[in-house]
C-alpha cells in the first residue's frame, strides 16, 4: 500500500528542482506603461478632433501647449531630482495628463493658464507623491480644481462653438450684443463667449424648466452633438462614447465606474425632476451637459486613483454621482464632476479596504472568551 502511495505522489508532485519560487505578481502581461498610455491617447483622439472642430485652432493651440508643458515639467522634475529623464517622459503618462487637462479647459484661456496647470498637475498632483503609480489623486483633476480656485474668471470664460448661431435657443446663452454679432457672422469680434447649459440653468428662471426649454429634443440634440458652450473636450458626446469603446476594448478601464457614475446622476436627476419639475430639467439633460461623460470615462477610471475591487468600483462610481448631483442641484457652482472625483479619490483606500474580497481559505480569528 505504501508503495502505491509513493508511486502516486511521484506522478502528482513536480520535480522539486524544477519549481520556481518568486514573489508576486505571478500573472504577467505584455502591456507596458508606454503601451497603455498610447492606447489612452488613441481613445482621447476623437474628443481632441471634436474639440478642434467646434472651437477652432485656438483649442488645438491650448492642447499642444498644455501637453508640451506637462512633458517639460516632468523632464525638469526628473532632472532636478536626479531621475532618469528620457524613459520617464517617453512613457506617455505626462502627455496623457496634458491632453486631459487641456480638454478640461476653455479654448479661450490665456497662455499662462496651461503653463501653471502643467506644473500643478505634474509636480503637485504626481511627482510629489513619488511619480507614476503613487499619486492618490488624478493629476489633471488636481490641476483643474487648482486653476478653478485660482483663476475662476479665466476658467469659466466659454467660447461659442462653430455655427452656434444656428443652434436651437442659442439666444438664451448669449447677451443681446453678442446675439447681434453672431447674426452678422461673428466678424465684429474676435471671440464670442456664451454660457454653458448648466450655467444657464443656474441663472435662469425656474419656470423655463416647466415650459420644457431645457428638455426640448433640439436642445438635447445640441448637447449630444457638442454644439454648446463648455470645455474643449467635454461637449461632443459621440466622440467621448467612441473613446469609451476603445478603452473597454483594450481592457484599460473598469466599465462599472463610468456606468455607475452616469447612472447615479441620471437616477438622482430623475427623482428631483419627478418631485419638482420646476427645480431641475429632465435627467437626460444632466447626462448630456457639463463634463460628466469626460470625467466619468477618462478621469474617474484612472488605474492608479480608482478602486481595484469590483464592489469598490461600484461604490466609487455611485459616490461620484451623488457628490456631482448634490453640487449641481444645490451648490453655488453649476458643475461638480471635478470636485466629486477629487473627493472620492481620497476615499479610495477606505473603499478598497471595506470592499475587499475575502482571500480563499480565510478564517476569521475567534475572540478568546475570558474565563
Amino acid at each position: 500500500m505504501s508503495e502505491e502511495i509513493k508511486n502516486t505522489e511521484s506522478v502528482r508532485l513536480p520535480d522539486a528542482e524544477k519549481l520556481v519560487l518568486s514573489s508576486s505578481p505571478h500573472v504577467s502581461t505584455s502591456d507596458t506603461v508606454r503601451k497603455i498610455m498610447y492606447k489612452v491617447l488613441l481613445a482621447l483622439l476623437p474628443a481632441v478632433i471634436a474639440g478642434v472642430w467646434y472651437f477652432g485652432l485656438r483649442a488645438l493651440c491650448v492642447i499642444i501647449l498644455t501637453t508640451v508643458c506637462c512633458i517639460g515639467a516632468e523632464a525638469l522634475w526628473c532632472k532636478l531630482a536626479g531621475k532618469e529623464v528620457k524613459n520617464t517622459i517617453l512613457d506617455g503618462s505626462a502627455a496623457v495628463t496634458g491632453v486631459l487637462l487641456a480638454l478640461n479647459m476653455p479654448s479661450s484661456v490665456p497662455v499662462y493658464i496651461p503653463v501653471i496647470g502643467a506644473f500643478l498637475a505634474i509636480w503637485l498632483g504626481k511627482q510629489v507623491y513619488g511619480g507614476i503609480g503613487n499619486n492618490p489623486f488624478n493629476p489633471a483633476i488636481v490641476a483643474r480644481v487648482g486653476l478653478l480656485i485660482a483663476f475662476p474668471a479665466a476658467m469659466t470664460m466659454w467660447t461659442a462653438p462653430r455655427n452656434f448661431e444656428k443652434s436651437f435657443g442659442y439666444e438664451n446663452f448669449v447677451t443681446p450684443q453678442q446675439r447681434i454679432i453672431l447674426q452678422k457672422g461673428g466678424k465684429a469680434a474676435e471671440t464670442i463667449t456664451c454660457a454653458t447649459p448648466l450655467g444657464a440653468v443656474k441663472m435662469s428662471d425656474k419656470e423655463e424648466f416647466a415650459q420644457g426649454f431645457y428638455s426640448h429634443p433640439q436642445m438635447l440634440w445640441n448637447c449630444f452633438i457638442g454644439n454648446r458652450g463648455g470645455c474643449i473636450g467635454e461637449t461632443c458626446v459621440p466622440a467621448l462614447l467612441l473613446g469609451f469603446i476603445v478603452l473597454v476594448a483594450f481592457k484599460l478601464i473598469n466599465w462599472k465606474i463610468p456606468v455607475c457614475f452616469v447612472g447615479t446622476v441620471a437616477v438622482f436627476g430623475a427623482v428631483i425632476h419627478t418631485i419638482s419639475p420646476a427645480l431641475a430639467p429632465m435627467p437626460l439633460f444632466h447626462v448630456l451637459s457639463g463634463g460628466l461623460l469626460l470625467g466619468a470615462i477618462f478621469m474617474a477610471t484612472d488605474m492608479v486613483t480608482s478602486p481595484i475591487t469590483p464592489l469598490g468600483a461600484i461604490v466609487f462610481g455611485v459616490g461620484c454621482g451623488i457628490v456631482t448631483s448634490v453640487i449641481r442641484f444645490w451648490g453655488n457652482y453649476p458643475e461638480g464632476v471635478s470636485f466629486a472625483i477629487l473627493l472620492m479619490n481620497a476615499l479610495v483606500p477606505l473603499i478598497d479596504r471595506f470592499c475587499g474580497i475575502r482571500p480563499f481559505g480565510y478564517v476569521k480569528a475567534r475572540k478568546e472568551v475570558a474565563k
